[in-house]
């Protein structure tokens, strides 16, 4: 029990070193530490199963990375007329809707402020859009209770061989 009690506290606090605090996104200190890795296209799957792995393998090599950025339009504005715990309620809000319109393995990381970085694998340019959009309509669509309506900007680009998180 002790152990266990050890590895839960040592599981946390690696947990509370890579999300950010208020939305439980990963942060940008670990977007920025987990880029290169989540991009390696080389990175093997830990499997028994040889040719599981490597069909698995060929199935990831095949779908391609997607970066995209997304801003609350006018946040300043949020938090100048109803205070910064409501503009904190709107990101919180914000990042489960993130949760509900990305997949589970999409990776979401708030960047700071009011924007948030998505990373994820699509096999194309349309299914990425597709993603984008979904977000965009659900947040626009989304009744925040103490604000109303919010919109988002969002852009997106596919992440190259050589890419880093600076670039």
């Amino acid at each position: 029990s002790s152990i266990l009690r050890f590895f839960r506290n040592f599981e946390g606090l690696l947990d509370y070193s890579e999300r950010d605090t208020l939305t439980s996104l990963l942060n940008r200190k670990t977007f920025d530490e987990t880029f290169l890795k989540a991009t390696n296209a080389g990175a093997s799957p830990h499997n028994r199963d040889s040719t599981e792995g490597e069909a698995r393998r060929a199935a990831l090599a095949s779908q391609r990375h997607w970066l995209g950025v997304i801003d609350i339009d006018h946040f300043k504005s949020v938090n100048d007329n109803f205070g910064h715990l409501i503009g904190d309620e709107v990101l919180l809000l914000l990042s489960r809707l993130m949760r509900n319109s990305f997949r589970f393995h999409d990776r979401l990381y708030r960047f700071g402020g009011e924007e948030f970085v998505v990373l994820m694998r699509c096999a194309n340019e349309q299914d990425a859009a597709l993603a984008f959009e979904r977000m965009r309509a659900n947040t626009e669509s989304y009744p925040f209770p103490q604000v109303g309506r919010i919109t988002i900007s969002v852009g997106f680009t596919e992440v190259k061989p050589g890419d880093t998180p600076s670039a």
